[in-house]
């Protein structure tokens, strides 16, 4: 698993760009805990809206899904909206089964 964090970026007027992270490879039980930290991690930067990139994800487990359901309420907790962004076909079929597509946004 690859993880590209990019710091947001101050705009004309003060407000800042969305954070985003992309995220390449498998989020299963063996990478959850770094995906976990660099997401947290990423919420201690992000002024208003943290988006995750999953176009780079061949592989999602449970244990991925759980991560990112942990990180939208820490998320919601501290006032950043998350969202997801282009997600292959199987994670949003995955999003879908799951009933996670009707709490985490999702950009296609």
């Amino acid at each position: 698993m690859t993880i590209t964090h990019a710091i947001p970026l101050p705009r004309a007027g003060g407000t800042s760009a969305p954070t985003t992270i992309q995220v390449s490879g498998e989020i299963d039980i063996f990478t959850s805990k770094e995906l976990r930290q660099n997401l947290v991690t990423a919420l201690t930067t992000c002024t208003g809206t943290l988006i995750i990139d999953l176009s780079g994800v061949s592989f999602c487990d449970a244990t991925g899904l759980g991560i990112l359901v942990g990180i939208q309420h820490r998320a919601r907790a501290q006032g950043i909206t998350l969202a997801l962004a282009r997600p292959r076909p199987f994670m949003l079929a995955l999003l879908h089964m799951s009933g996670l597509d009707r709490s985490l946004p999702i950009m296609l």
